[in-house]
This record gives structure tokens, C-alpha cells and sequence, in this order.
């Protein structure tokens, strides 16, 4: 049996809390929409398999890897990339911590880093070393900052970085 029937394009988006127009095939990856449609860089293609987490972004609130989600699934829901969490120019407490434990090195990794250390924190505002770690497990960095990354994120707790 074939289908005739196109499958309905994505004509919205709620990106960092504005509606985004954009006509797009509902298969594609969010990543895809962000990058090429909207001009929002700052989620970057790592491995294009849900495997480095560079591609990281909100959708409600929660970590996603912006390159398996499909831009259809993303309708109504609330999407937040790293150009969204320093709203008027005022960098986000977990932004402001990684600056100060000098938590990049190349910065590839960082926006993923960061928006997955934002939900971390949302889920658990005071978590322990071990839960840092296994909160931020999959996320690659190859200059290897981790343990920069670890002290970074318990100075955002510290100062109330849950967002």
C-alpha cells in the first residue's frame, strides 16, 4: 500500500520563549532546524548519534540531544538553546561557573555542557561529586576539562544555579 499523503510540516517552534516560524519536513532533527533554519549555532554537531551530547538543548525543562530529536516531536513544546539562558545579556549562574573554574578549553563541548548542567540542576540543586558525574555522563569533552567541569558545576549549586 502507498501513501500519497505528505506528512504535515512544522510551521512553529517555541524557541527561547519566542515563537519561531519555520517550514520544515517533521523527520528532520531539531539540530538540523536550529543550525540551518533558525541561525541558533550554539548546539553544535558532535557525532550525529546521540553519543558526545554537543547538540544539547532543553525541551521542557529537560536535556535532550537536539541531533535524534525530530523536529515533529518539538510542537508546542518548550525548547531552550544556549543563545536562550542569558536572557538581556546576563549570563546564567551555570554559564558564570564554568567561565570561573575555566571549565572550556577548545569550547566545542560547552554549550552541551552547560545546558546539560542546567538540567542536572534543575532536577537536583545540591547534587554530590558522584552525582555530577553520573548526571553529566555522555558528555564528551576531548580537551578533557572534566574535572573542571565537576568544580564548575558544584560552584553554580553553591550559588544557586538551578534555573
Amino acid at each position: 500500500m502507498i501513501h500519497n499523503e505528505a506528512m504535515a510540516r512544522i510551521t512553529e517552534l517555541n524557541v527561547n520563549g519566542r515563537r519561531r516560524r519555520i517550514d520544515a519536513d517533521p523527520d528532520r532533527t531539531l539540530l538540523s532546524v536550529l543550525r540551518d533554519d533558525l541561525d541558533l549555532t550554539g548546539a553544535k554537531y558532535g557525532c550525529g548519534e546521540g553519543q558526545c551530547a554537543a547538540c544539547t538543548v532543553l525541551v521542557e525543562g529537560q536535556a535532550a540531544k537536539s541531533c535524534l530529536a525530530k523536529v515533529g516531536a518539538m510542537a508546542g513544546k518548550r525548547i531552550v538553546t544556549i543563545e536562550g539562558l542569558a536572557p538581556e545579556g546576563k549570563l546564567h549562574a551555570v554559564q558564570e561557573a564554568f567561565l570561573e573554574a575555566d571549565a572550556l578549553q577548545c569550547g566545542y563541548c560547552t554549550p552541551g555542557m552547560i545546558m546539560g548542567a542546567v538540567s542536572l540542576l534543575r532536577r537536583n540543586p545540591h547534587p554530590s561529586e558522584a552525582e555530577i558525574v553520573t548526571g553529566m555522563n555522555g558528555h564528551i569533552c576531548r580537551c578533557g576539562t572534566y574535572s573542571r567541569v565537576v568544580t564548575a558545576i558544584r560552584s553554580a549549586a553553591g550559588k544557586g544555579g538551578r534555573a
